[in-house]
């Protein structure tokens, strides 16, 4: 413990300065740096499944002390998949959702951003927009709400999540666009960073990736591009995008 009352009054709230500053530093980085960001291959499973049994499939997953996430999808039918999510704390379910997207889309959960507190990311596929409940009534007001033209092409859905119970707070769907006749073209999402505001996307984007505005980049040679935008933490706007030979 600091001793200040020995020291003049100018010295001692100098010193406490130094000492807030200091603290106030080391909170972000610790803040930062445990922060925990799981994107890979999608798998599948039920919200009846042990975590044993999740686990050992070796999904997309984040985990704080003795709480972990998974992330995937369940096979509905030979042509239908949807996404899944659950929470296991000590070994027993808090809460699984299947219920983001029940249409005939095939859609999958493939990542997870999470910094164990209130900002939990997740990730996920669409190929197109089919009658029923999907992301779009989480996306109403967010920087993209729906999958656009066409069908067939697989994008991203992002979404922040409730940790405590699974609820969505808000989505945006995250697509490329073909300059040839205006229709939805593939995105894949490969990294995601928080850094306690913004939420940082990279992944891979095929002719074309779009701009803050929505509008498409102009891209030199073969896709896919590399592609990088930052959102903002509710996910309603993008601060910045860029991708690699586009601009």
């Amino acid at each position: 413990m600091i001793k200040t009352q020995n020291l003049p009054k100018y010295l001692a709230f100098l010193l406490l300065t130094v000492v807030s500053g200091s603290d106030l530093v080391i909170s972000q980085v610790l803040a930062q740096s445990s922060v925990q960001s799981s994107i890979g291959k999608s798998v599948t499973f039920t919200c009846n499944d042990s975590e044993a049994k999740i686990k050992a499939k070796n999904g997309p997953k984040v985990t704080f002390g003795p709480t972990t996430i998974y992330i995937g999808y369940q096979q509905i039918s030979s042509k239908n998949q949807d996404p899944r999510i659950i929470r296991f704390d000590n070994g027993f379910k808090t809460w699984c959702r299947s219920d983001y997207e029940t249409t005939n889309d095939d859609s999958r959960g493939y990542g997870l951003l999470w910094n164990g507190g209130n900002a939990l990311y997740g990730v996920f596929s669409t190929t197109g927009t089919q009658s029923g409940n999907d992301f779009r009534r989480f996306a109403k007001n967010s920087w993209l709400s729906g999958y656009g033209n066409g069908g067939g092409a697989k994008i991203a859905v992002i979404a922040r999540i409730n940790p405590a119970n699974g609820n969505v707070y808000q989505a945006t769907f995250l697509s490329a666009k073909r300059p040839s006749n205006g229709k939805t073209n593939s995105l894949e999402v490969k990294n995601l960073s928080w850094n306690g505001s913004n939420l940082t996307v990279k992944g891979n984007a095929w002719w074309s990736p779009r701009r803050p505005d929505k509008n498409i980049m102009n891209c030199a040679g073969s896709s896919p591009f590399k592609y990088t935008t930052v959102f903002s933490g509710d996910l309603t706007k993008v601060t910045s995008s860029s991708a690699v030979n586009c601009k």
